[in-house]
């Protein structure tokens, strides 16, 4: 199929040739070039909006332009459409937000009753994630700085435990050898579920400077599902705050017992 440039189609829309042309390009206004074949070719008048420019009802071959034809959308009738949440809305500063996530319209009397255990299940979780002293590198030092009384992570409830017995959650700060990796999968096995892993700075995240070292795990991923990336070399306690506050949303946002309920 012919393709012209914008400039190109107005000099031969504009023109009157007396050459015959059987096949012209035009433009639609899906931004598809097609070819229409005109009955008279003498004179071509495209059918474009520069038409409407012209006064087309006085066009002597107005007639022989194409009319666009409207595509109906025939809906999927398989898809079942999903209740909108009420996140999914836009608000204002003076509206107010609710703090459950899980607000459908047209929910059961059971459907509800989950949806309310989860946000209790989920509020006690959020505000008391407890991390796991595990720092391997440089990382732990800007670790150490989160816990520092400038930004103070004991006001969102999260305090440090020597044990993964009683621990929510893995702050990878550094460098994982391959002679970590298996201390390191035994520590997350012995956290009790529901566990999340946060990776902090580049080493964590792919290996970062010593990435094509013999001794080096590409990324903890390779050991253990993350939740969060922290990025940086070091990463700066406020990335590292940001990625705690981003975990309780994620937190905020688990279906535990409704999953359960449907299941």
């Amino acid at each position: 199929m012919l393709r012209l440039s914008r400039n190109a189609f107005k000099d031969i829309s504009w023109r009157n040739e007396r050459k015959t042309i059987k096949t012209v390009p035009f433009l639609t206004k899906d931004l598809q070039w097609r070819t229409d074949i005109r009955p008279n070719p003498q004179r071509y008048v495209p059918a474009y909006n520069e038409v409407s420019k012209r006064n087309a009802s006085n066009d002597p071959c107005a007639k022989f332009q194409t009319k666009e034809k409207k595509i109906p959308q025939v809906p999927n009738r398989h898809v079942t459409p999903r209740a909108p949440n009420h996140y999914m809305k836009a608000y204002k500063l003076t509206d107010t937000r609710r703090y459950s996530p899980f607000h459908a319209p047209k929910q059961s009397a059971m459907e509800w009753v989950v949806a309310r255990a989860d946000d209790i299940l989920n509020w006690g979780r959020k505000g008391s994630l407890w991390p796991l002293t595990f720092g391997l590198a440089c990382c732990a030092l800007e670790m150490m700085h989160y816990a520092a009384p400038r930004y103070d992570m004991d006001r969102y409830g999260m305090v440090f435990r020597g044990t993964p017995r009683q621990t929510d959650v893995i702050i990878v700060a550094g460098t994982v050898t391959n002679k970590m990796a298996p201390i390191f999968r035994k520590t997350y096995d012995m956290m009790p579920d529901p566990k999340w892993v946060v990776s902090m700075g580049s080493c964590a995240n792919g290996g970062g400077y010593y990435h094509y070292t013999y001794s080096t795990v590409r990324g903890c991923d390779r050991i253990v599902p993350v939740d969060i990336y922290v990025p940086g070399c070091p990463p700066t306690a406020e990335a590292l705050l940001y990625a705690m506050l981003l975990l309780g949303k994620k937190v905020k946002r688990m279906k535990v017992c409704q999953v359960w309920y449907r299941n």
